[in-house]
């Protein structure tokens, strides 16, 4: 069950194995996902009104910040103690929600109906894969895993590479510029974060089948929105480099 979610991987299923009264189904994962989806949206909904309503970055600012590095840290305490998902899940969707919530509202003040077509292109591209999974139109091979999760690797060490120079002032124009090698970084990076879906599929589908505890449904959930709002932003910021073209 090799996936290039750091939250859902095979070393996550192995320490959770064992005999349960209650075990883990998809459709309790699926359930658990609409519910954590419900929460990110409504405490987005928040800081996109007070964006809207003021369209002064300095405002919304702090809710971001906090939103952004509180998820993070939430995230981290779901990765090492699974069985509090049922808690720390939905609080990253909230916290997570007002970061998505304010980047979101700036997108849009500065390129109308960016995230429209983010939100429509993300669930779009959630649907589509999800239909050829389940027609095994995708085959989730070791070889397709492997290539998924080494071109994901490599997008990780590519961001830490440009944060690192961006703190010593190099400018590196084909990460965040408009021009057509940015652009084609851009659609690259957006490929391997909609594969990851696929791969978080079969892992929540592979986790059920094989007697996973009931909790994991949280936990399969929340892997499956760290995936989903990596996919999110990466579409906005393709979108928003093609409309800078314009």
């Amino acid at each position: 069950m090799r996936t290039a979610n750091p939250v859902l991987n095979v070393k996550t299923f192995e320490r959770v194995r064992g005999d349960y009264d209650s075990v883990m189904t998809v459709q309790g994962t699926a359930t658990k996902s609409i519910i954590l989806l419900l929460l990110l949206v409504i405490s987005s909904s928040f800081v996109w009104k007070m964006f809207m309503e003021s369209t002064n970055p300095q405002i919304v600012a702090p809710w971001m910040l906090g939103g952004a590095i509180g998820g993070f840290i939430v995230a981290l305490i779901t990765m090492f103690k699974k069985e509090w998902s049922m808690f720390t899940a939905p609080v990253y969707a909230i916290l997570e929600g007002l970061f998505i919530g304010g980047i979101s509202a700036i997108f849009e003040a500065k390129f109308s109906g960016i995230v429209f077509q983010a939100v429509t292109l993300t669930f779009g591209t959630l649907f589509c894969l999800l239909i050829a999974y389940k027609t095994r139109l995708i085959t989730v091979s070791e070889k397709f895993k492997l290539g998924v999760v080494a071109a994901t690797g490599a997008i990780g060490i590519f961001y830490l590479l440009s944060m690192i120079l961006g703190m010593f002032g190099v400018n590196m124009p084909f990460v965040n510029g408009s021009g057509g090698l940015s652009i084609a970084i851009s659609l690259f990076i957006v490929v391997i974060a909609a594969l990851n879906l696929v791969l978080d599929f079969d892992f929540i589908e592979t986790a059920a089948d094989q007697g996973a505890p009931q909790y994991m449904e949280w936990y399969g959930a929340f892997g499956l929105m760290v995936t989903l709002i990596w996919l999110y932003i990466e579409i906005l910021r393709l979108l928003s480099k093609l409309q800078s073209r314009d």
